[in-house]
Order: C-alpha cells, then sequence, then structure tokens
C-alpha cells in the first residue's frame, strides 16, 4: 500500500503542477495586450523649374563691357519654381565664365557680381521686387537659404540674373551663348 499511496501521491502532485502550469499560462496571455500604430506620409508635388526668359544681352560692342540688371524686366534670366507652396528649397547656380560662339571659335567672358540676382516669392517682376518680396541684391553663388516656394501671396518662386559682358577690342562676330543652371531641392524644414 505504501507504493500505492506513494503512486497516487505523484499523480496528485502532477495534476496539481499541470492545473498551476496552465493557469500560469492562460493568465500571462491574458496581462498582455497588442496594439497596430500606422505610419504614413504624404509625398508632395514635384519641384518644377523653368528658364522663362534668357539672359539677354542683346547687340554688344566691341570693347566695351555691357551690364545687365537683375531688376532690368526685359533682360534679365528669369527662372520660376512651382512645387508645394511654403515649402523650403535649396537654390544653386551653375554659371559660365565665358559664351561661346556657335562655331566655338571665340568666347567672351562673363561676369556674375555680388549683387547680381533676386529671389521673389510674391509674384513681383523684375524692376518691381522689393526686400518683403523676397531677396534682392543677391550673390548668385550663394543664394538665400530660407527661400521657399510661393508665399500666401504667390504659388511660386521667381528667381532673377543680371550679369555682365566684356568684349575684346578684336571680338569675333556672332551670337555667343552659354548655359545658365538653377539646380532647385526641397529641403527639411
Amino acid at each position: 500500500m505504501n507504493a500505492t499511496k506513494r503512486k497516487m501521491q505523484k499523480s496528485g502532485l502532477t495534476l496539481i503542477l499541470t492545473a498551476l502550469f496552465v493557469t500560469l499560462l492562460l493568465g500571462a496571455a491574458a496581462a498582455q495586450d497588442v496594439a497596430n500604430g500606422v505610419a504614413q506620409g504624404t509625398v508632395v508635388p514635384l519641384i518644377v523649374v523653368t528658364a522663362d526668359q534668357p539672359l539677354d544681352f542683346g547687340n554688344v560692342y566691341q570693347g566695351v563691357l555691357h551690364n545687365i540688371a537683375e531688376t532690368d524686366d526685359d533682360s534679365s534670366a528669369i527662372f520660376t519654381i512651382t512645387g508645394q507652396t511654403g515649402a523650403g528649397i535649396n537654390l544653386q547656380f551653375i554659371l559660365p565664365e565665358y559664351l561661346v560662339l556657335a562655331d566655338g571659335s571665340d568666347r567672351i567672358p562673363v561676369r556674375f557680381g555680388a549683387t547680381d540676382a533676386a529671389v521673389d516669392t510674391n509674384g513681383a517682376t523684375p524692376s518691381t521686387v522689393v526686400a518683403g518680396d523676397g531677396w534682392v541684391n543677391q550673390n548668385p553663388y550663394i543664394l538665400p537659404a530660407a527661400a521657399s516656394i510661393g508665399s500666401n501671396v504667390s504659388a511660386n518662386t521667381r528667381v532673377y540674373l543680371g550679369g555682365q559682358l566684356n568684349p575684346s577690342i578684336n571680338q569675333k562676330a556672332g551670337a555667343y551663348s552659354a548655359d545658365l543652371i538653377l539646380m532647385v531641392a526641397y529641403r527639411d524644414n
């Protein structure tokens, strides 16, 4: 009987331990919870940059400096930038050192000074842009870091560029040109 009693005690202990384990397991499962969160984002419109007007020096005389101000409505280069209104942007020009004759046989030095650019976020024109519209008298190599696309007045930003052409006294006659490149990218606000 002693062996039977021991067997029953062992069997009862196993049953109690199993019941305790199941109870703890169910209790632990009931004490846990799961939540589902959401990740989201909105892709804003692409930036579109257009060169609306070339920097046009017009007729130039041999040996005579020729300046175009960024405030010249008819001759300054005009670039328009559209995208997400109010978004911060980085602006960078890549500017030529020379205008080149179409056949490549001659070139004219072109210079862009420390005040030859303006950035307009309010829809002004080159001749009417003032500091309240954005930034005037800017260095085209160091455009403002706080620029944005448009404002509460305009849905775009315009960049105006002037420069100086310095033809030599024996400059070949003909049409000269070079690319003006404005790179624009969104920046994190």
